[in-house]
């Protein structure tokens, strides 16, 4: 059984808030446009954490008499919300940016507001080495986004701490608005890919390529044995996947012996892609009516 994942969305939420108000302090000391672009960022991991902890609260449901595959794709609206905030985060960005490029101004107490930024990125870069493991042990859409969106905050801050120091040594202040611009377009991209894993997982995506080989070369064991397979299908709902399958025997078997090859063959599929529900429907291997099937509806 999946363990509970709130626990990894209440360190997210915690992270967030103390960043935020880390950051939001940098930008106070300093003036810098690049720290208070960071910060805006820094808001939507609060957005993201709340929503990631509300939709793992409704995945960790049991199945219902209404959903009785159940919740898991309540995850891909926590990621598909997140990358929603990254893009609102990067249009805050560039509305706070662009002004200032056409009227720099200079940077106050640098040194001190960087030394706050860092501890912010170390606070984030911890964190999301935990999520991000956590999403890959449990396979959790909504802990992997939430990961990868703080290692992008880490290496957006880098590049603004990079930025603000480049601008005290040179004095060329609109640099700092220039390196928030390129914020925006990081950010923006990061959220286009968020909503695109979204989007595949919601619009029920085959299983990726590794996945499909691993469930290929199980098939490819009984196949040596003389069994056959069409109509393939996969898909994928957050943690948990499905496959279903035509499953060509010989007609004069017994409904024992088939349903014993049944048995046998949804076990092997689980042992190297748990968890996962696989649907068969066995057919006569000799029977060309079993193979007028093979789509998604009967003709």
């Amino acid at each position: 059984m999946r363990p509970d994942l709130t626990r990894y969305a209440w360190l997210s939420l915690a992270a967030a808030f103390a960043t935020l108000l880390l950051k939001l302090l940098a930008w106070k000391l300093t003036g810098s446009v690049g720290l208070l672009s960071d910060a805006l960022e820094s808001l939507v991991n609060v957005g993201g954490a709340l929503m990631a902890l509300s939709m793992l609260r409704i995945a960790a449901m049991p199945p219902d008499d209404g959903h009785a595959y159940g919740h898991s794709k309540a995850e891909y609206f926590s990621s598909a919300f997140e990358g929603l905030l990254i893009v609102v985060a990067a249009g805050s960005i560039l509305w706070a940016a662009l002004p200032r490029l056409l009227d720099p101004r200079p940077l106050e107490a640098a040194g001190l507001g960087l030394a706050v930024s860092v501890a912010a990125s170390a606070i984030n870069l911890a964190v999301a080495q935990v999520l991000l493991r956590a999403g890959q042990r449990h396979r959790s859409i909504a802990l992997t986004a939430d990961g990868h969106h703080l290692m992008t905050d880490v290496w957006t801050s880098a590049g603004v701490v990079l930025g603000v120091l480049l601008v005290a040594l040179t004095g060329w202040h609109r640099l700092d608005a220039l390196l928030a611009i390129a914020v925006a377009v990081n950010v923006l991209w990061t959220g286009r890919a968020l909503m695109r894993e979204s989007v595949a997982g919601l619009m029920d995506a085959a299983l990726p390529e590794e996945e499909l080989a691993q469930l290929q070369a199980v098939l490819d064991e009984f196949r040596a044995e003389g069994i056959g397979f069409h109509a393939l299908r996969t898909r994928r709902s957050a943690a948990r996947r499905f496959a279903s399958m035509h499953v060509l025997v010989p007609g004069d078997w017994s409904v024992r012996r088939g349903h014993a090859l049944l048995e046998r063959l949804e076990q092997r599929i689980a042992e190297r892609l748990a968890p996962i529900t696989v649907l068969t429907h066995l057919e006569p291997i000799e029977d060309a009516v079993s193979y007028g099937d093979e789509g998604l509806d009967r003709p």
